[in-house]
């Protein structure tokens, strides 16, 4: 996989955790608890390689000003971000159910 041979442990500094902690608003407030364990498990040293970079993933595009549907667009903005943190989540569950 690309995405894996380009992930690095450096990139967890990608998601700044100021800007993270912001995004608890709106529709994203509703999963945030999805949001904090992706924020764990990719910063967990012992999370594997392809779910720190699905995890990363997932949390730049939260805290990314660009996005399929922009942030500031009321009551919309938001919902690609929630799909987005909602599908991370359920490949990590799926992931979790198969150790």
């Amino acid at each position: 996989m690309e995405l894996l041979e380009e992930y690095s442990d450096s990139d967890i500094e990608d998601v700044d955790e100021h800007k993270l902690m912001k995004m608890n608003k709106g529709p994203v407030k509703k999963i945030w608890d999805q949001v904090l364990i992706l924020w764990d498990t990719a910063r967990d040293p012992k999370t594997s390689t392809a779910i720190k970079a699905l995890g990363i993933g997932a949390l730049i595009y939260l805290i990314s000003p660009i996005d399929a549907i922009p942030d500031m667009i009321p009551m919309l903005g938001l919902t690609d971000d929630v799909a987005v943190i909602a599908y991370a989540v359920s490949q990590l569950n799926k992931v979790s159910k198969k150790k």
